[in-house]
């Protein structure tokens, strides 16, 4: 019998096309071949597969720019006019611990440095910055951080871990834990350190109680940025590949023996991570291979600004290719003594780099899924005492009150957030604890931090400790 195809429904004569079918046929394979290759990717990616965002936010990696040893909000983005006048007038603590950090009498100290108002959002900025002033209209400046100590260590633990004693996941840890990755051939969290390590060491960036997976992994500022990264003299890619599958199976079968034991699979995972990382991260560290338009952004060249500017373009390099969260730090903020000598050095050394970053970033597209952060383990204080009998012209650690500033990611642009009192002692508006910031990042990097927790010593346990909020007016 003959089917008329005019009598037939438009989904009977869909199924009868030959055509149809063929193509149905092939969409099948190709799924059944599509969930294969994603089932591969996701059985080496393991534990660091990529994963759905908890909330909805535009940022999808982080670079955070870690200036080590506190630099002053005072002489950078908070100006104290007032402090003129109280220049070299008595000055005493209303907060013992403090006081005792030195003896002898103390003395108000005003800023060395002109802050200028720059962009057309007129923010408050130091003129040193002379290329970060062309970002202005980018930045989002927190002047309402509290930290807990004004203990270097105990206040960078604090920071990176929410704990002021170290041990915990740092918050790279979490936000790879939380997020995964997007790349299976480099690791989701990388740390770029100058040759001296912070304060603290390696305890910042550690993955604490969570699996070995998510800790950190430091790029070596000179020489080779991973040790043993290239392979042997006369081993080939073939050769490796088999003591590996050989090392493997060995492995496979002694964790039969210990299903319980942590370590090992994590073992297993990073010489596969190594291995792969042996095609790819040589292309990416090579910073030569970029533009001489781009290296000058970053100040690659200058005597001055070619080493944090090469870590910031590998920064951005890293990011571009996938990696979730980047930590770059800058030393030598500590300014007890001759802070006008110190910070202008400290500043001329971040100043050309950052804002090359920032450029590079938005040129690229990428500033909005990228947010970048900027700060220290504390603030600075509006005094400072007398040693050898002169008073020196630097300030004292604080706790109390402090800036950051925030970039791209879904922040507010070109605003200022919150205030410190008249001198700069100590936060009075939004002033909120380092927890609450801890919320904010990962909040917009889509992350809530009562959600992501991970059960460890009888209790499940967050980044913040025992909870915190989001700082609703930073976010765009």
């Amino acid at each position: 019998m003959r089917i008329n195809p005019h009598m037939l429904s438009h989904r009977e004569a869909f199924l009868l096309n030959r055509r149809a079918f063929m193509y149905r046929l092939g969409y099948g394979l190709g799924g059944l071949a599509f969930t294969s290759l994603l089932a591969q990717q996701q059985a080496r990616a393991g534990v660091l597969a990529a994963k759905q965002q908890m909330v909805a936010a535009k940022a999808k990696a982080c670079i955070f720019l870690l200036m080590e040893g506190g630099p002053s909000h005072i002489d950078t983005f908070d100006p104290k006019p007032k402090l003129a006048g109280l220049h070299m007038k008595e000055f005493v603590r209303e907060d013992k611990f403090a006081s005792a950090m030195s003896s002898g009498k103390r003395y108000y100290v005003q800023s060395p440095f002109k802050l200028r108002k720059a962009g057309q959002s007129g923010l408050d900025i130091c003129e040193n910055f002379a290329h970060l002033a062309d970002c202005a209209d980018d930045l989002c400046v927190y002047r309402g951080a509290v930290a807990q100590s004004v203990n270097h260590p105990t206040a960078l633990y604090h920071l990176n871990t929410g704990n002021q004693f170290g041990g915990d996941p740092s918050l790279g840890s979490w936000v790879t834990y939380g997020l995964g990755t997007v790349n299976e051939n480099l690791p989701a969290f990388m740390v770029l350190p100058e040759s001296a390590y912070p304060q603290g060491g390696s305890a910042n960036w550690s993955n604490g109680f969570l699996p070995a997976h998510f800790q950190g992994t430091p790029l070596r500022p000179t020489g080779s940025p991973i040790l043993d990264l290239n392979p042997p003299p006369g081993v080939t890619r073939e050769e490796q590949r088999k003591n590996l599958d050989l090392m493997g199976e060995l492995n496979r079968l002694h964790q039969q023996k210990y299903p319980g034991h942590e370590e090992l699979p994590a073992r297993l995972d990073s010489y596969e991570l190594a291995f792969r990382m042996q095609t790819e991260i040589p292309d990416i560290i090579s910073v030569e291979k970029e533009s001489a338009e781009t290296k000058s952004l970053y100040g690659i060249g200058e005597k001055e600004t070619d080493d944090f500017g090469r870590r910031c373009l590998l920064a951005r390099r890293l990011v571009e290719k996938g990696v979730r969260f980047v930590q770059v730090y800058s030393g030598g903020w500590d300014s007890h003594d001759n802070i006008e000598k110190a910070h202008s050095a400290r500043i001329r050394s971040v100043d050309k780099p950052i804002a090359g970053l920032l450029k590079d970033l938005k040129r690229l597209g990428m500033l909005e899924s990228t947010l970048v952060v900027w700060g220290g383990e504390f603030g600075r204080s509006p005094d400072n005492g007398v040693r050898s009998g002169a008073v020196q012209f630097g300030r004292d650690h604080n706790a109390k009150g402090q800036a950051m500033w925030f970039a791209g990611g879904g922040v507010k642009a070109g605003h200022v957030i919150g205030a410190t009192d008249e001198t700069g002692e100590k936060a009075v508006e939004v002033a909120r604890p380092l927890k609450d910031v801890h919320c904010t990042l990962l909040h917009l990097l889509g992350l809530d931090d009562n959600k992501l927790t991970y059960f460890h010593a009888g209790r499940f346990k967050q980044l913040s400790q025992v909870g915190g909020s989001v700082i609703k007016e930073l976010l765009a």
